[in-house]
């Protein structure tokens, strides 16, 4: 679908573009250790825990995707006034990244700790609050969009269901004429009309429509574009790859993947790499072939992973 040729010169291009990720901020917390033995307690198992790592989640993995490729990111969300939220100011910049971080005092950073033993997650541990954003918050993420809007070429919106995406910020990002590709919550379906693409995978595209598990995917596909008069609509599929709807075009993509350890953070390569690859001039085919290639990558690594350039080049047959 791509040629090494082809694929280096858009790869090639990455730098030049700039990236507003816009979202609901996570920081990932993983416990790493060992299980020999089950509780006295209780039938679980006990896990003898040898590190402790943090990284960017949800919206920020997405910003660290894009700056794993050598574009230029900016980060804008909503964190605590708390430990977590220099945690993540001090992770994004140490990746390069721009952070653009509102503090809400009312709510705490969201925090999903994940207990992995023998390659495998055991059990996630989520402290959040969804609540809705005020207006004075909104205030100040559109007063903070309308700062750095100029140096923008696309928006990714990266909705993890968190109250951060709203109508009236999805209706200003809309008023900036400027690409605009979506990671969708179902919950938030009318949002999204009119946007750029929408990346959804096939649980969250049966559910934006309410449909039957065996209800065909083409028909689920055509209604998505239909609703939110898309032109473009990419369906990641897991293990069957992913289906890319043009117009009236149709085209399966078969996965990459050799192997899979994690799905985690999987939806967030493949909106980077498919966002960098259609601003670097990629067709629609090319820029989502390209994504497909490093979710293969991602989803054969334990935790939040990412690709780089080079390896994306490896990568490509």
């Amino acid at each position: 679908m791509i040629t090494k040729e082809r694929a280096v010169n858009l790869i090639s291009k990455f730098p030049d573009i700039t990236v507003g990720v816009i979202g609901d901020i996570i920081l990932d917390k993983y416990l790493w250790g060992d299980v020999e033995r089950i509780s006295p307690e209780a039938p679980v198992p006990v896990v003898d825990v040898k590190k402790e790592t943090v990284s960017l989640g949800g919206a920020s993995n997405v910003a660290n995707n894009i700056a794993s490729l050598d574009a230029k990111a900016y980060m804008i969300g909503v964190v605590g006034d708390d430990e977590n939220a220099k945690i993540i100011e001090n992770l994004l910049k140490s990746k390069n990244i721009n952070p653009v971080l509102i503090k809400d005092k009312s709510r705490p950073t969201i925090e999903k700790t994940r207990i992995i033993a023998v390659s495998q997650q055991l059990l996630r541990i989520d402290k959040e609050d969804r609540s809705k954003l005020s207006t004075e918050l909104e205030d100040k993420i559109i007063n903070e969009i309308e700062g750095i809007k100029d140096k923008i070429n696309v928006f990714i919106v990266s909705d993890y269901g968190k109250g951060v995406i709203t109508q009236r910020i999805m209706d200003f990002i809309k008023s900036l004429n400027k690409p605009i590709f979506v990671d969708p919550k179902p919950s938030n379906y009318q949002l999204y009309k009119h946007t750029t693409i929408l990346t959804p995978n096939k649980k969250e595209a049966y559910e934006s429509i309410k449909a039957d598990k065996n209800t065909d995917l083409e028909f689920v596909g055509r209604k998505i574009m239909s609703d939110l008069e898309l032109s473009q609509l990419l369906i990641t599929l897991g293990g069957e790859g992913m289906a890319l709807f043009e117009g009236d075009k149709i085209l399966r993509i078969p996965t990459k993947a050799k192997k899979v350890f994690d799905v985690t953070g999987a939806g967030d390569t493949v909106i980077s790499v498919l966002a960098l690859a259609r601003l670097a001039g990629g067709t629609w085919e090319e820029s989502a072939s390209l994504a497909n290639t490093a979710a293969g990558y991602v989803v054969g690594e334990i935790g939040t992973a990412t690709v780089s350039r080079d390896i994306l080049i490896d990568l490509i047959g």
